[in-house]
């Protein structure tokens, strides 16, 4: 289910002063560490390198255009898919 139109997108605060206060100061680019993994990424965030918590490590989130609207939390994948078993595998035999 999606957040009401009337409320805007979910941008945290304390997140999104980090950003403006890197993008005035130009020298600096290096990546701003955040657990917001429900923040969602607004034009402001472009070009702007987040390290995401995923529950165990930070994983590096770089924000280009076509992120924006989804959340942060979303390029940052909690589970490790370690592939399906072979029903053969499965079977013992005797």
């Amino acid at each position: 289910m999606s957040r009401s139109l009337k409320k805007g997108p979910y941008v945290d605060e304390k997140l999104f002063r980090k950003v403006e206060i890197q993008q005035a100061d130009t020298g600096n680019r290096r990546p701003i560490r955040t657990w917001a993994r429900d923040c969602t990424i607004v034009p402001e965030f472009i070009g702007v390198t987040f390290e995401v918590h995923n529950g165990r490590a930070f994983t590096e989130v770089y924000c280009t255009e076509d992120m924006v609207g989804h959340k942060l939390g979303e390029f940052s994948p909690t589970r490790l898919f370690r592939g399906h078993t072979n029903k053969k595998e499965g079977i013992k035999s005797r």
